[in-house]
Parts: structure tokens; C-alpha cells; sequence
């Protein structure tokens, strides 16, 4: 029990990690604005507590023996957990934070940003991206932005846009009005599963799979770069390239968006309520979801 009682502090454990990080007792001293021996005394309380040595000294240097390894290990875990408490029980400095795959980061928000920033230029948005498939929320974020296959009953997900599959492609690619051309070109998958082309071709009459050339990709950002150079015919989500649509760097060839019962939605993690930005954000979000619906 009174080992228990009797854990090493907190100021132990940094001063731990200050002598590994700096490889020296005076630089971590300096930078912990104590004295030498202060921090030695630190090493000692700890290397007491778990009857082990933590570092190996000599004249030259000092470097951390397998079980101050194991300790620091631990140090460096106490105090990003604790990093992490503060910014969920005092998010007031710090920026409200999504996640979310990199595609939709890059082809669907980026565009929009100026807008929100012109609207509220004293709150800051940290957008953290992906590029797996499945979103999953971090514990360090306060929402994220995932697909969902078919609308969500939760009352914390908003839904941003619902799916809408469209073949695009550059201009000057080549003759392509029909299904019949298509076979004359690549198709470029966003997914190694080429799930939203096969779902498009079956919604079209398109021939089996197989009769094509395939050029695969993981991100939908790749696939619509290489459509815009000329590599082939990309599916995608409309929302997803309406910019480069306007812009004129891809042209949707033929054929009618095939909406699939999916949708992007954003979902706030419990403690997201907290952040003083959070309802300002989420009336900017529903925002763009409504000018996605006209």
C-alpha cells in the first residue's frame, strides 16, 4: 500500500524525459530551471521507487539503460494523456478540430475555407486527414466527417451531401459520348475494390468489368488528378468534382449522376460541446449542407 501511496511525481517523470531527450543533466537542468543536483535528486527518486538503474553515466555523456527505456516509455504516456485532458476540459485556446479523409479535405472543404475564415477570422479550424477508408474518430478531435452508406438516425451526425456518382474525364481525352466509346479507354478506381465503378456500370448497362483497362488508386484525389491529365475516366462523387467541373479541368463525358443512398456527414465527438466554437461551426456546416441541396 504504500508503494501505491507513494508514486514518483510528476516533475520526477520530466525530468526524466528533459536528461533523455538532452543526453544531459545541465541541459535538462537549464530547461527546467533548476539545478543540477535538483535534478539528479529527481533520477534518484525514481530509480529508488522502481529499484532499477535508469541511466548508464559516464564522463562523457549518459544514455537511458533498457528499463529507463521502459520508464520513459511510460513518462512521455502519463504526460500526453495529460495533454490530451487539458485540451478536452479547457478547449478554449486551442482550435476546434476535424478529421476526415484527405479527398474530401482537399476537394471538398479547402475550396470553401476562405469562406469560413471571412465569416469568423477568430476561430480556427485544424483539419486532420486520412487516407483510409473508414474515418475513425480520434480521441483528440472534436468531430470528423466520415461516409455513411445509408442516412444516420443519430442526432450528432449533420449530414453534409448525399453521393452522387458521375464518369469524368478531361476535355480533349477523346470521343466519348456513349457507353460503347467508353471501352476505349482506362478506368481509374479511387479504391482498390473499383466498387464505385461497378455500381455506375451496373446503373448503365456497362459490360462486365473484365472488358475494360484498369488503372487503380486508393484516394479519389489521385483518380481525378490522373483523369485531368488524360489517363482515363474517373467516377466520382459530383460534390467531389464540381470545382475542378467549374474550372474546366475535368467534363462529365455522359451520363446521369447515379445516386447511391450514401452520404458525408459530420459527427461530433461527446466533449465537442465544450469548445466555445463548437455551434458557430456546426451553423457554418449546415450551411454548405444546404447549399448542397439547391
Amino acid at each position: 500500500m504504500d508503494t501505491i501511496r507513494h508514486v514518483p511525481s510528476l516533475q520526477a517523470m520530466q525530468a526524466l524525459i528533459e536528461v533523455a531527450d538532452s543526453g544531459s543533466f545541465t541541459q535538462a537542468a537549464q530547461k527546467l530551471c533548476l539545478t543540477q543536483s535538483a535534478v539528479s535528486r529527481k533520477i534518484q527518486q525514481l530509480e529508488e521507487y522502481f529499484a532499477v538503474a535508469l541511466f548508464a553515466r559516464n564522463s562523457r555523456n549518459v544514455r537511458l539503460t533498457a528499463e529507463g527505456e521502459q520508464v520513459l516509455a511510460t513518462a512521455r504516456a502519463i504526460f500526453e494523456q495529460l495533454r490530451s485532458l487539458e485540451d478536452r476540459l479547457s478547449p478554449q485556446t486551442r482550435p476546434f478540430r476535424i478529421r476526415m479523409h484527405v479527398s474530401l479535405a482537399v476537394r471538398w472543404l479547402l475550396p470553401k475555407l476562405s469562406d469560413f475564415y471571412l465569416r469568423y477570422p477568430d476561430i480556427s479550424l485544424s483539419i486532420e486527414t486520412v487516407a483510409t477508408e473508414i474515418v475513425e474518430p480520434a480521441s483528440d478531435s472534436d468531430a470528423y466527417i466520415l461516409y455513411l452508406p445509408e442516412p444516420s438516425s443519430d442526432p450528432t451526425c449533420l449530414p453534409l451531401f448525399d453521393e452522387a456518382l458521375v464518369p469524368v474525364c478531361a476535355p480533349g481525352l477523346g470521343v466519348l459520348e456513349s457507353m460503347d466509346d467508353l471501352v476505349r479507354f482506362a478506368l481509374l478506381h479511387r479504391s482498390a475494390d473499383k466498387q464505385a465503378w461497378i455500381a455506375w456500370l451496373a446503373a448503365n448497362q456497362g459490360q462486365p468489368l473484365e472488358a475494360y483497362r484498369h488503372i487503380p488508386f486508393n484516394l479519389d484525389e489521385l483518380a481525378l488528378d490522373a483523369a485531368a491529365r488524360g489517363l482515363g475516366v474517373a467516377v466520382t462523387d459530383m460534390t467531389l468534382a464540381e470545382e475542378s467541373i467549374q474550372r474546366g479541368l475535368l467534363v462529365i463525358p455522359f451520363g446521369q449522376p447515379l445516386k447511391t443512398g450514401g452520404n458525408y456527414s459530420l459527427c461530433l465527438q461527446p466533449s465537442a460541446s465544450a469548445h466555445p466554437a463548437c455551434t458557430k461551426v456546426l451553423q457554418w456546416f449546415a450551411q454548405q449542407a444546404e447549399a448542397n441541396q439547391k
